[in-house]
């Protein structure tokens, strides 16, 4: 496998890692700061068996990472440059709304 192959690969993997929208909302809350299972579960209003199988894809997947602090594991990006990149989906988002808007503004006027 070449090193362009590596490249393409590890992409694949990293967006399948974020492929679930409990996974997103968690590195939402972890762009914010550092969190533990239970801020985490709290936050998202969500078990805490749900909110550690989807952290434990993110971990496996070196999205996150966490570090042990007593009996509890407190949970961090892994690379702070997925906020920007969180934020940037956002923004396609927002693009695709307002095309999509002008689509139907347009369809109204016909």
């Amino acid at each position: 496998m070449n090193q362009y192959q590596n490249i393409q690969l590890f992409k694949s993997d990293f967006f399948k890692a974020l492929a679930h929208p409990m996974r997103i909302r968690i590195l939402e809350v972890l762009s914010e700061g550092n969190k533990n299972v239970n801020e985490l579960q709290s936050i998202l209003g969500s078990e805490g068996s749900a909110v550690s199988q989807q952290l434990a894809v993110l971990r496996n997947k070196n999205v996150v990472y966490g570090l042990k602090e007593g009996t509890t594991v407190v949970y961090s990006l892994r690379d702070p440059l997925i906020k920007d990149l969180l934020a940037v989906a956002k923004q396609i988002f927002d693009n695709h709304l307002v095309d999509a808007i002008s689509l139907l503004e347009g369809i109204r006027k016909e």
